[in-house]
């Protein structure tokens, strides 16, 4: 990967992940070919933090129908990052 802000797709907005917060645990979506190395480093770049840990997992696509065609939701990648304590990412702190 190239552009360490291909890595990171988008954060993850739910009330599982709000309180992880308090864990300083942040969780996006990532690339589905991204390595642990790969989100760590583009974590540190973009956010300006110190990662202690990643913790990764592919998600399944859902099925899905319309009327009597069926379809499938892309498979995608979810990343738990750990910060050091006292550390924020601002991305989060309004929510």
């Amino acid at each position: 990967m190239a552009d360490l802000r291909g890595i990171i797709r988008r954060p993850v907005v739910t009330e599982r992940s709000m309180d992880l917060l308090e864990q300083n645990k942040y969780t996006f979506i990532v690339d589905i070919k991204a390595t642990k190395p790969q989100i760590r480093e583009a974590v540190e770049q973009i956010f300006d933090v110190s990662v202690e840990k990643v913790n990764t997992m592919r998600v399944a696509g859902k099925m899905r129908r319309m009327g009597r065609y069926e379809g499938k939701r892309p498979d995608w990648k979810k990343a738990i990052v750990t910060v050091k304590e006292g550390q924020r990412i601002e991305l989060f702190e309004g929510l």
